[in-house]
């Protein structure tokens, strides 16, 4: 190909492209994974119910489970002795706050859309 030619696109990246947001996603699962195997333990108080706060917080990590879970790791991701609706909302948003986090991080491409606004 010479320099003159625009590479394939696929879906709008070229293969480069992808396969460096394939291995940042791996790589980043892997930390997550580790990170919520190492403080998902002192996450589940013993004592008390857990309400919206600690919701929220079981939420957010519980999308970094996968990673956990896949590689063998029997980690807790809901409190089942919980306090209710408080609880089970702030976990619906802490779900979908996470996800829009890694999900948003690992795809955003400032500089595409800065080119495309031009």
């Amino acid at each position: 190909m010479s320099s003159t030619e625009n590479p394939k696109r696929i879906f709008g990246f070229t293969l480069r492209e992808w396969l460096r947001k394939i291995v940042t996603f791996i790589v980043l699962a892997v930390v997550f994974g580790w990170i919520f195997a190492k403080v998902s333990p002192h996450m589940f108080p013993r004592d008390e119910k857990p309400g919206f706060a600690y919701g929220l917080l079981h939420g957010g990590l519980m999308p970094m489970a996968l990673p956990s879970l896949v590689m063998g790791q029997d980690v807790q991701i809901f409190a089942s002795n919980n306090s209710g609706r408080g609880y089970k909302i702030g976990y619906i948003c802490g779900i979908n706050l996470c996800g829009l986090i890694f999900f948003g991080s690992a795809f955003w491409s400032p500089k595409k859309k800065a080119e495309e606004n031009r």
